[in-house]
């Protein structure tokens, strides 16, 4: 009988595909399930950037790219970190991996010994504790509260510090709560972290541009902050380009030149065509995707307005990204249609089963109390949705 390792045995499945998975299994049993459970944007990825890549087939790109990316798109990095962020990054600062995700396990890999620590707020995007826990790190969690938009307080950070701390990793904003850390807020942080030189921090910023409050801060920002800090951002969110699979950062050189070695005995380069694409997106101004998140700021209005009206809800207002997650601890040891509820866990099942509605359970994000809900989804889909879980917990 073969025998899987302990490392693939003790990886927890993503929540959040599992969720998805489960979602279509019931839909091909021809249930009407309505799906908030996925982070991908229901836009589909805007011509001028589609018209790239088919100018890219045409012109026969076809063959292996080089490890950490076209220079033409590193180039395009550097001048968008420049002209969205004000962080100056050389090329061999600048890695592109297939996907943010990737970038992260490289990072994780690259970095980490065993029983190293990682700070995580929170909640947290659902694989960063896996991520560490399979390169043989500790996730040391740190529990945020929604009276202060779950977000990491300097105290917090004090506190959770020990001699093993390796790394921070954060996402502004935030996946799963849309939490935007303010510059203020980043630089009170940073001030802890002066007393610590050798903590590296992983500032997460694949929703920046899904930010309704304008002004997004980078880590990276603060000159003292600089060398110590990788930014990891992509085109997922922003572009609609969950499928295409690009993601990329900007470090130390020690740091993206060990990425960069990582990533060639896994994948090597990530795909030509997407890369030829993504040096256009990257390229145009931000406002040519200014209508999603237009859009995405509607729906976060709605969705706010329609969870008020159910009783058991505690919602804040996030600031960013696409998502609500709201504090259902209200139901825990209630009995709902013969269903008792336990956790969230048990919640986010029950509204998959009685409103035919998916959501993902908080514990995934290292918050026991919520669940996530996405708003990627059309306003009548999100109007139907929360009707169904109003008439299934009334």
């Amino acid at each position: 009988m073969t025998q899987l390792s302990d490392r693939v045995l003790n990886m927890a499945t993503s929540a959040t595909l599992a969720m998805a998975a489960k979602a279509r299994e019931l839909k091909a049993e021809g249930k009407d399930i309505i799906g908030l459970s996925l982070g991908e944007p229901d836009f589909n990825t805007p011509d001028f950037i589609k018209d790239a890549a088919i100018q890219a087939i045409n012109d026969n790109y076809n063959s292996y790219t080089p490890v950490d990316g076209y220079v033409e798109l590193k180039d395009a990095i550097i001048t968008k970190f420049k002209r969205d962020n004000n962080l100056s990054y050389k090329a061999s600062q600048i890695v592109v991996s297939t996907g943010a995700k990737q970038a992260l396990a490289n990072i994780a890999a690259v970095l980490l010994n065993s029983g190293d620590e990682v700070i995580l707020p929170c909640p947290y995007w659902v694989s960063y504790s896996d991520i560490v826990k399979l390169n043989e790190g500790v996730p040391v969690e740190v529990k945020t509260a929604i009276e202060n938009d779950f977000k990491l307080t300097p105290q917090q950070l004090e506190t959770a510090i020990t001699p093993k701390t390796k790394m921070i990793w954060y996402s502004s904003p935030c996946n799963p709560s849309g939490s935007v850390y303010s510059k203020e807020e980043l630089r009170a942080l940073a001030d802890v972290l002066q007393k610590y030189p050798n903590i590296i921090v992983v500032s997460d910023e694949i929703y920046e541009h899904i930010n309704f409050i304008g002004g997004h801060a980078s880590m990276a920002q603060f000159d003292d902050m600089f060398d110590r800090t990788v930014t990891v951002n992509g085109v997922s969110k922003a572009f609609a380009m969950t499928g295409w699979r690009i993601g990329y950062i900007g470090a130390p050189e020690k740091i993206a030149r060990a990425c960069n070695k990582m990533q060639g005995q896994i994948t090597s380069g990530a795909n030509c065509i997407a890369q030829r694409a993504v040096i256009t997106a990257l390229n145009a101004s931000p406002s040519r995707v200014q209508f999603m998140i237009d859009e995405f700021k509607a729906r976060r209005e709605l969705i706010l307005g329609l969870l008020s009206n159910i009783e058991g809800f505690k919602t804040n207002v996030p600031e960013g990204a696409f998502y609500v997650f709201p504090d259902v601890s209200y139901f825990f040891g209630k009995t709902l249609k013969g269903q008792q509820i336990k956790n969230a866990t048990d919640f986010s099942l029950f509204l998959l089963e009685y409103a035919n509605v998916a959501t993902v359970t908080g514990i995934a994000f290292g918050n026991p109390d919520c669940i996530r809900i996405s708003y990627a989804a059309s306003q009548e889909q999100i109007i139907e949705a929360i009707k169904r879980i109003k008439q299934a917990v009334s």
